[in-house]
């Protein structure tokens, strides 16, 4: 009996310990909802790497810089860039204001829902939804009106807020990087103004560290001699393709050691980056999944993955593969 009982003790204890083992390894992924495979051991490795003082790829904590594209990296982008939901929905909400939109194309045709004419305008077409929906404001009023629509707006598949459609394996991502001494930033085709007021809430990124296509803004004083910033209907600068070197370095300072995108308009951010000295690291996310999210590249208006995809297979850069990478895609419903 007594050797009965010691064995059970035994037992008892090393399953204890084979559990708290368990626990531990659990607890120390640093990327739980990504697979295990090339391109997670891809990016642990390049973070291993950089800031391991041992390491000859050692990167100062200073010079520790991630830059993220937005739609389509970080959030879903289809069926529609989510800040053209934002321009129809405003344009809803603006109309009793502009009785003339009702016969006047492409406002008629959003009001009647019907978004493929009004996607027939062209990028034309659209800029003046954007000038319309996105300027005649305050800064503040306009942040405000954005904030509201977060809170309020569904996407039309997954009938979530927008900004409950981010991709869990991305905050990981982002975490860990901070983790380990990196400061995270968003380079985006999308609106400057726009992103800044959840980004902080959603991604962990300060306002301050969102490089993003900028509109006109006119210092003034108001009636009540408040100063105030107003947005005009004029386009300062675009930051897509070739405009985002151009952005990180107005607005960052610093090169990228590792950058995220997926689409074509991302492939300038991702050359520069790699072309850097020392360590680096380049990643697209590969829209695969068409169950989970969606799956699209080379034919897709949106987030379109041609030039990139080649480039990407030519020199190794690691694809994520959305379908065999990530354990999920979005953060489980609140």
């Amino acid at each position: 009996m007594r050797t009965s009982f010691a064995l059970g003790r035994a037992f008892g204890a090393l399953l204890a310990l084979l559990l708290m083992a368990a626990g531990a390894e659990a607890q120390t992924d640093p990327l739980p909802s990504w697979n295990n495979g090339a391109t997670k051991q891809a990016i642990v490795h390049f973070v291993e790497r950089v800031t391991s003082q041992a390491s000859p790829d050692f990167v100062p904590v200073p010079e520790r810089i991630a830059a993220f594209d937005n739609d389509g990296t970080l959030w879903c982008e289809q069926p529609f860039y989510f800040q053209l939901a934002f321009a129809f929905d405003r344009i809803k909400a603006l109309a009793p204001q502009h009785p003339e939109w009702k016969t006047t194309q492409p406002y008629q045709a959003l009001l009647e829902g019907d978004l493929k004419t009004a996607a027939s305008a062209g990028e034309k077409g659209l800029l003046e939804i954007i000038t319309a929906t996105h300027s005649g404001m305050t800064t503040d009023e306009f942040a405000s009106t954005v904030r509201d629509w977060t809170e309020t707006a569904r996407h039309p598949r997954f009938r979530r807020r927008y900004t409950e459609l981010v991709y869990q394996p991305m905050l990981e991502v982002m975490q860990y990087l901070r983790a380990n001494g990196f400061k995270t930033y968003i380079v985006s085709g999308g609106g400057i103004d726009f992103m800044r007021p959840w980004t902080e809430r959603v991604y962990g990124i300060p306002p301050e560290q969102v490089v993003g296509s900028s509109g006109v803004t006119e210092f003034r004083i108001d009636k009540d001699g408040k100063p105030e910033l107003v947005k005009l209907p004029k386009v300062q600068f675009v930051d897509d393709g070739p405009g985002k070197p151009s952005g990180i370095h107005t607005y960052i300072g610093r090169r990228p050691i590792i950058a995220f995108g997926n689409s074509d308009g991302d492939l300038q951010m991702l050359q520069y980056v790699a072309a850097g000295p020392g360590a680096r690291l380049v990643l697209y996310v590969h829209h695969d999944d068409a169950e989970r999210e969606y799956a699209y590249d080379r034919a897709s208006q949106i987030g379109k993955l041609d030039k990139g995809l080649d480039e990407a297979n030519a020199k190794g850069w690691p694809l994520i593969s959305m379908k065999n990478d990530w354990k999920v895609v979005f953060p489980s419903a609140q």
